[in-house]
């Protein structure tokens, strides 16, 4: 009985300190002084030494570190065959850049004053000057109900002005004929469109996110650049992304299907 009070009581501890991350050493540390209290208060019986030795048996190789490592590579090697592999495109966006402060919020420890630590993003004077000035008048220009129950798209007056105004081209570098605007001024521009007509808003927020400027941007060739983020900028041409099929989930790059282009149609 003593023994498997003593077990419990060694299975929370351990499940405490998994759960605060402590290091091995301070836990095999805590561990060891909890198991020796314990024996001081229940005395060292049968069941207690066998305890001993499995505790000993499992923290000893697991603080040395070249048994450690013999006994996790036949683990490592077993999930390394038994995991799926991972694809290329799962290999770019793990290699696209850094997890941020998302991994403090995936950890279930975050760190909220790193948070708070952060400077505030602002928009610059142009992208201000965008939201008070042609963000303005689109949002006049808008008539939810007319465009959603009646016309059932938006007015020609408003896509000329969208176009006008390279709405379309707010990630789109400068030298290409884009706003360049930052990642905060496209969110504050959608938003405030949004407050007028959500088609609006979704008409412009894809092409800046979903849309291939973002692709051609990183991928295109310099041919491609040249020709194609031009005409996306000023709306001459509207892209559009096939970004799933039946068979691939959201991976764009394992879609099977096949695309038929068709003019005039």
């Amino acid at each position: 009985m003593n023994a498997l009070l003593a077990l419990l009581v060694l299975l929370l501890a351990a499940g405490a300190l998994a759960y605060h991350r402590v290091g091995l050493r301070t836990a095999s540390t805590t561990l060891l002084a909890l198991l020796a209290l314990l024996t001081l208060w229940f005395g060292l019986g049968w069941g207690l030494a066998l305890l001993w030795l499995v505790l000993l048996a499992i923290l000893v190789p697991l603080n040395v570190e070249p048994w450690r490592i013999e006994l996790t590579r036949p683990v490592f090697a077993f999930l390394k065959r038994a995991l799926p592999r991972i694809s290329q495109t799962e290999q770019e966006a793990l290699e696209a850049g850094d997890v941020w402060w998302d991994a403090e919020l995936f950890s279930g420890k975050p760190d909220w004053s790193r948070l708070l630590d952060l400077p505030a993003p602002r928009l610059s004077e142009r992208e201000q000057a965008f939201l008070d000035g042609p963000v303005e008048t689109l949002c006049r220009m808008l008539d939810d109900w007319d465009i959603t129950h009646h016309r059932k798209d938006l007015p020609p007056e408003v896509w000329d002005f969208i176009r006008r105004e390279r709405f379309f081209g707010m990630i789109i570098p400068e030298e290409h004929g884009g706003l360049g605007f930052s990642a905060l001024a496209h969110s504050e521009v959608v938003m405030k469109i949004a407050s007028r007509s959500i088609t609006a808003a979704v008409t412009v927020m894809v092409p800046n996110s979903l849309g291939p400027a973002k692709l051609l941007l990183h991928y295109g060739t310099p041919k491609q650049k040249e020709y194609y983020l031009p005409r996306l900028a000023r709306g001459e041409e509207i892209p559009c992304f096939a970004l799933t099929a039946p068979e691939a989930g959201s991976d764009a790059a394992a879609i099977p299907d096949t695309g038929v282009v068709c003019r005039g149609e």
